[in-house]
């Protein structure tokens, strides 16, 4: 697996290079746009093994109306006595749409299975069904791919507690994830039943080593990049036209104007 002495990838290498991905992924959303393609992605993972920075790298920079992220709460009272996928089939992408999942329908494999909330029956009758589904969304059109996000016992436990001191960070330690920190070989076995029954030929899972997450986010998009086929989109020159101010602030003098506290 990862190679701890591997070493980290600099910002300066990072920010160059990210910057270059970016530019593709807005020729690869007009394309898909343009041929309208649906494309759907999954992000799966342990708690703390990058999903959300890597989602946040892929969208950065691209049409929130064209890249769809979609991080489904826990199920409603309603939704509960729903077909399980009935939730998650709503969001698939129609023509001209990417739709990546932050978690998915794994959940069932997972998260509820680790943490009791469905038994065993259920959840073989799921990873037996998901398949069939996916099946289906290939055969629809539907170009499917699936990301697990694969990080060491100590890269994952150093990232948790780096979430109790960090304002920005501390939302996302959930009392969930206190309680599945201790289940870390529970989560092996269930990720290895999951790729056992549900890495098929049409809809393969995707490992992603995660202990370096510049080079996850890099890797991940190079990946999607290479595995939507597309090409630039012919486009005509851009050329503003002409326009004539005579009062750029307009006659409206009541403005509510927010205070500025960085003058330089």
């Amino acid at each position: 697996m990862a190679n701890q002495n591997e070493t980290k990838l600099s910002n300066k290498a990072y920010s160059k290079e990210l910057k270059r991905l970016h530019v593709e992924l807005v020729k690869l959303q007009q394309w898909v746009v343009h041929k309208g393609l649906k494309v759907c992605i999954v992000f799966e993972g342990r708690d703390g093994a990058g999903k959300g920075g890597s989602i946040k790298a892929l969208t950065e920079r691209v049409s929130p109306r064209v890249f769809r992220v979609v991080a489904l709460p826990a199920p409603s009272n309603r939704e509960n006595t729903q077909m399980y996928m009935q939730r998650y089939v709503t969001h698939f992408p129609a023509a001209g749409e990417i739709v990546i999942f932050d978690r998915s329908w794994y959940n069932r494999a997972g998260v509820e299975q680790v943490m009791g909330f469905s038994d065993k029956k259920v959840v073989q009758k799921f990873l037996e069904g998901a398949p069939l589904i996916e099946k289906a969304m290939v055969d629809s059109g539907i170009i499917l791919l699936k990301y697990w996000l694969e990080v060491s016992p100590e890269e994952q436990e150093r990232r948790l507690k780096d979430r109790v001191d960090d304002g920005r960070k501390v939302w996302k330690l959930s009392p969930m994830d206190l309680k599945s920190f201790a289940l870390w070989d529970e989560y092996t076995k269930a990720r290895d039943q999951m790729f056992a029954a549900t890495d098929t030929d049409w809809a393969p899972w995707h490992v992603a080593i995660s202990e370096d997450k510049k080079k996850v986010r890099l890797n991940i998009i190079r990946h999607i990049l290479k595995s939507v086929p597309y090409k630039a989109v012919p486009k005509k020159p851009i050329k503003f036209p002409k326009r004539k101010i005579k009062n750029p602030r307009g006659a409206y003098n009541k403005m509510k104007l927010i205070a500025d506290h960085y003058k330089s």
